[in-house]
């Protein structure tokens, strides 16, 4: 292969690194670059365990065996049994060089070092592969984990030169992962909420978004439950704002322990003493059963006075629900409800009659000032 082409393969791995816009769609980039730049017909990308003392597998790509997933769930090895990871990548990196790629083959002939290692050769043999090279992956100044790209047998084996440009493209690939870590963390953060740890408003809007989108498309039932902490301004003022916020912690823990009753469910906290659960797929008196059990579990909060909990759910009889904006307005018209008639269980929209206050409320016209206000839609001091 000559420069040219490998500058280009080279380009080619950063880049596809550069335009996932998830860890996984990061991984199969990096595993799918690297086997193509070495003209490999599978590739895969290990991640070091070092708490659980094993090499896990991230990302299989190219052609796989029948034990090979692409995204494996539990492909995972102890590291003793590929002790370069462990020996040879902090004893001869503690004498100040960079970790080389080597070379392994069906044969148990090693190209670089660190030299033969059975179980590497055991599993060329058996998946029918002739040769590999493996590239250690340094982040952070630490050993991460290990490219690896093979070829079949009978095609060209891996030789020191591929040893030597796969030590580059693992170089490109921790360049990628450090960028992927970045945005994760840039991620995380715009999505969350740095006292509870729960979903923000932001995550809320998106998902909800999303959500109502499949229930137009698909039928999915989505259910809203909105929940006011009462007695969060008594606690700030007379006894500060320190245990007002432990006890949003308190209770942010007590919503996600409820919302794990519902698979796949997001806890989030809108802002202020404003929480909220959103449920996809399960059913709207499952989603109910669970905003009662939060009523009952806040009000045995030491500190606060309850929660006020209003539910919307689209398999209620609420209307067509059209958009995200609607359930929302749906959910707080219900939590609005609870507040004023200080119920100790949720109000649930559209299961008060015919002429539900509830949905009538929800679906009044908004003043100008609040269709164009960026918080949440309230129904303070209407009539």
């Amino acid at each position: 292969m000559g420069e040219d082409t490998r500058l280009a393969a080279v380009v080619a791995l950063a880049q596809g690194m550069a335009a996932a816009r998830t860890p996984r769609e990061s991984w199969r980039a990096a595993a799918l670059g690297a086997g193509r730049a070495l003209t490999g017909s599978f590739a895969a990308l290990s991640v070091w365990e070092r708490d659980l003392g094993r090499l896990r597998v991230l990302v299989n790509v190219g052609d796989r065996a029948a034990d090979e997933a692409e995204f494996p769930e539990a492909e995972a090895y102890p590291v003793h049994q590929f002790p370069e990871i462990t020996e040879f990548l902090h004893e001869r990196w503690a004498a100040g060089g960079e970790p080389n790629a080597w070379v392994e083959t069906a044969q148990g002939l090693a190209a670089g070092r660190p030299g033969y290692c059975h179980q590497r050769v055991a599993a060329l043999r058996r998946r029918g592969r002739g040769s590999c090279v493996v590239a250690p992956i340094v982040l952070h100044g630490r050993a991460w984990g290990e490219l690896y790209v093979a070829r079949s047998t009978g095609a060209r084996v891996f030789d020191r030169a591929d040893a030597d440009f796969a030590t580059v493209l693992a170089a490109v690939v921790a360049a990628g992962l450090a960028q992927t870590e970045r945005l994760e963390e840039a991620r995380r953060l715009a999505f969350t909420d740095a006292l509870t740890g729960l979903a923000n408003r932001r995550a809320v809007d998106v998902r909800l978004e999303e959500a109502v989108e499949r229930h137009r498309a698909e039928g999915v039932v989505v259910s809203l439950v909105v929940c006011d902490l009462n007695g969060l301004k008594r606690v700030n003022d007379t006894r500060g704002h320190a245990v007002g916020d432990r006890l949003l912690e308190r209770f942010g823990s007590v919503l996600s322990l409820c919302g794990a009753m519902l698979p796949g469910a997001l806890a989030a906290r809108l802002g202020g003493d404003e929480f909220c659960l959103l449920a996809v797929g399960p059913a709207a008196d499952d989603v109910v059963k669970v905003a009662d059990d939060l009523c009952r579990r806040a009000g045995e909060l030491e500190l606060g006075e309850g929660v006020a909990c209003g539910v919307a759910s689209t398999a209620d009889p609420i209307g067509p629900v059209c958009s995200a904006r609607r359930l929302f307005r749906l959910a707080d018209a219900a939590q609005y409800r609870a507040k004023a008639v200080r119920a100790a269980r949720p109000v649930v929209a559209g299961r008060q009659g015919p002429d539900d206050p509830v949905v009538r409320l929800a679906d009044e016209p908004e003043p100008p000032h609040e269709r164009t206000s960026a918080e949440r839609r309230r129904f303070r001091g209407r009539p």
